[in-house]
C-alpha cells in the first residue's frame, strides 16, 4: 500500500476541476459566473464554498454535479472525464455517484416522504425491497420516524431538509453536494443539519457545500472562498491525514472569517 499523501493528489480525487468557466448571456452584458476555477476534492473530505452572493459558489457546485455545463475547462469524477457527458449520462451519474441537496429541498410535493426518499434508488434500478430497507435506515438515522407517510407540505423546514438529505444519500453516493442546506432554517433546525452533516463526514462521506453559515463552514476540512467567479482563498482547517489517506479534523485553527 502506498504511503498517505500530505496534500490532495489527482489519483485520489473524487472530484477534480481544471479551468472551469461558465458565463450567462442575457439581455444585457454577459455575467461571468465562474472564471477558470481549479478545485480538487479528495475522498472523505468536507469542503465549504463561501463568499458573497453572486460570487459563483452555486454555479460551481452545479457544474460539479452536472446540473449545468461549463463553457470551458475539464472535470473528472472518480478519475473519469465527465464535462462532455450528455444529459442522459449525467442523470445516471447523479443517481449512482452524486447526492444533491438543494436549498429549497425540491421534494416531489404529491409524493410521501417515504416515496421521495426511495425514488432515486428505484430509478437507479434497486429492487423495491432494497429501496425500502435503505429508506428505513435513513429515516431512523435522520430522525424522521413517524413522518414516512407525511406529504412534504406537512413537514417543518428542518424535516423537509432532513428528508431531502435522506433522498440524496439513498444510493450511497461517492460525493454529497449541498447548496445552502441551512439557508432557509432557523437556529435549532440549522444546528441539526450541521450535526448530521458532521456525523456523515466522520463516517467518511465526501461533502462539498455552499454556505454563508459560519457554524456549518467551521465543521469542514477546507474553506474555499470565491469572489467574482474566482477562487481567492483555500484554507485547510483540519490538516492532519489518517494512514488510509483520508483527512481528519484537528480542530479549528484560529477564527473562521467568511467573506461576505
Amino acid at each position: 500500500m502506498s504511503a498517505a499523501c500530505p496534500v490532495p493528489s489527482p489519483c485520489e480525487a473524487v472530484v477534480r476541476a481544471e479551468g472551469l468557466s461558465k458565463t450567462y448571456h442575457g439581455a444585457g452584458l454577459p455575467t461571468y459566473a465562474v472564471r477558470g476555477v481549479d478545485l480538487t476534492v479528495r475522498q472523505g473530505e468536507f469542503v465549504a464554498l463561501t463568499g458573497p452572493s453572486g460570487a459563483g459558489k452555486s454555479t460551481l457546485l452545479h457544474l460539479i454535479g452536472g446540473l449545468q455545463r461549463p463553457d470551458s475547462g475539464r472535470l473528472w469524477l472518480d478519475g473519469q472525464r465527465v464535462e462532455r457527458c450528455g444529459a442522459a449520462r449525467w442523470s445516471v451519474l447523479r443517481r449512482r455517484r452524486i447526492g444533491v441537496m438543494l436549498q429549497f429541498c425540491n421534494l416531489v410535493s404529491h409524493m410521501t416522504v417515504a416515496d421521495n426518499i426511495e425514488l432515486p434508488a428505484l430509478l437507479a434500478g434497486a429492487p423495491p425491497r432494497a429501496a425500502q430497507e435503505r429508506r428505513a435506515t435513513l429515516v431512523t438515522e435522520l430522525g424522521l420516524e413517524g413522518r414516512e407517510r407525511s406529504m412534504p407540505g406537512e413537514l417543518s423546514g428542518g424535516e423537509r431538509q432532513r428528508a431531502a438529505l435522506a433522498r440524496a444519500l439513498v444510493n450511497d453516493p461517492a460525493i454529497l453536494l449541498a447548496d445552502e442546506p441551512t439557508g432557509t432554517l432557523g437556529g435549532r433546525a440549522s444546528r441539526e443539519i450541521q450535526r448530521l452533516l458532521s456525523r456523515l463526514h466522520q463516517r467518511g462521506q465526501t461533502i462539498v457545500t455552499v454556505t454563508h453559515d459560519a457554524g456549518l463552514a467551521s465543521g469542514a476540512d477546507r474553506v474555499v472562498s470565491l469572489f467574482d467567479g474566482r477562487v481567492t482563498d483555500d484554507t485547510r482547517i483540519g490538516d492532519t491525514w489518517r494512514e488510509d489517506g483520508r483527512p481528519t479534523r484537528t480542530g479549528v485553527a484560529g477564527v473562521l472569517r467568511l467573506r461576505g
